[in-house]
């Protein structure tokens, strides 16, 4: 395991974020694949309910981050500096089906990441405290080294989306999913659309 944060994937395609939060992005994918990256659910419930299995996480590093670099997500610029950024891949049996980073107020990681090989919905959830997500972005992006991980070539879909509690933002958290989740999803193409990366690039 690498003790090193891996740079952020590159960002092929972008969909409006005026259509993300509207619930109008994704109609390019499939059904199945839009309930998974638009949706407000858990990834790692979800990951389970289609392996049968438990999610391992396999955490690939966690620093100090004193600037988001210009690959974060806007929403970052929210969260009240000194921030750490975490990476995680998430694993069901012998197959990594997610790669995920997060971006955090260092005092907000202290109190919410002890268990750091834990997902991070069961830290937040802990005493079925109350929490709300919002999906804030939809992409199509790619790295060589996710290709080796998930055993499959780019480019990969991938979302980010904010955790608050009590109206405050606790977190922003990017997610990056392997074409693997087919087995159970179906291709992630809606009939009738091609590839959407050559699209023009959404911006807010």
């Amino acid at each position: 395991m690498s003790s090193r944060l891996l740079n952020s994937p590159q960002v092929l395609w972008q969909a409006p974020f005026q259509e993300v939060v509207a619930a109008e992005a994704g109609q390019q994918l499939s059904g199945p694949w839009r309930l998974l990256l638009l949706g407000d659910g858990s990834p790692t419930r979800h990951l389970q309910l289609l392996s049968g299995l438990a999610v391992d996480v396999e955490l690939i590093a966690m620093e100090p981050e004193p600037l988001a670099g210009p690959e974060a997500p806007a929403e970052v610029a929210e969260l009240p500096p000194p921030l750490l950024r975490r990476q995680v891949w998430l694993r069901c049996g012998d197959d990594c089906l997610a790669w995920a980073e997060s971006w955090w107020n260092q005092e907000q990681a202290d109190r919410h990441l002890g268990q750091r090989h834990q997902p991070i919905w069961h830290s937040l959830t802990a005493n079925r405290a109350e929490l709300y997500r919002e999906v804030d972005g939809l992409a199509q992006v790619a790295a060589p080294w996710l290709e080796e991980r998930f055993n499959r070539p780019g480019p990969f879909w991938s979302r980010h989306y904010r955790f608050f509690r009590g109206g405050k933002e606790l977190t922003v958290i990017r997610e990056v999913f392997s074409p693997q989740l087919e087995r159970w999803l179906g291709p992630s193409q809606a009939a009738g659309h091609g590839t959407s990366h050559g699209a023009s690039h959404g911006k807010r």
